[in-house]
């Protein structure tokens, strides 16, 4: 795969550059195909629901409980409200294909 920038970080342009190369679309029609995506990704776990992509990842939300905790700084006891967690879980697949790729250490 060509680098398309020198950050060793993909960001959302560099994704519809590629869409745009490897399935034909206009440029337009790669970035309406990429924000649509990451659009219906986003509004399905904001109604709550959790996404699957086979041969890619799970997203998953978590509810975590009202506890209490400390501050670090003054050691006062501090109430941590519930609140929703995302998690993401990576397939076996995309795990074995980014450790089969990998060519030394991932953090420069």
């Amino acid at each position: 795969m060509p680098e398309y920038n020198s950050r060793n970080t993909v960001v959302k342009a560099d994704i519809v550059e590629r869409v745009y190369q490897k399935v034909g679309f206009t440029r337009q029609e790669a970035v309406e195909a990429v924000e649509a995506l990451f659009s219906e990704i986003k509004n399905v776990l904001g109604q709550g629901e959790n996404v699957r992509i086979v041969g890619f990842a799970s997203f998953t939300l978590r509810k975590k409980r009202e506890r209490m905790a400390r501050n670090p700084k003054t050691g006062d006891p501090v109430l941590i409200k519930p609140r929703k967690v995302l998690t993401f879980k990576p397939s076996k697949q995309l795990l074995a294909m980014t450790n089969q790729s990998s060519d030394g250490p991932a953090h420069s």
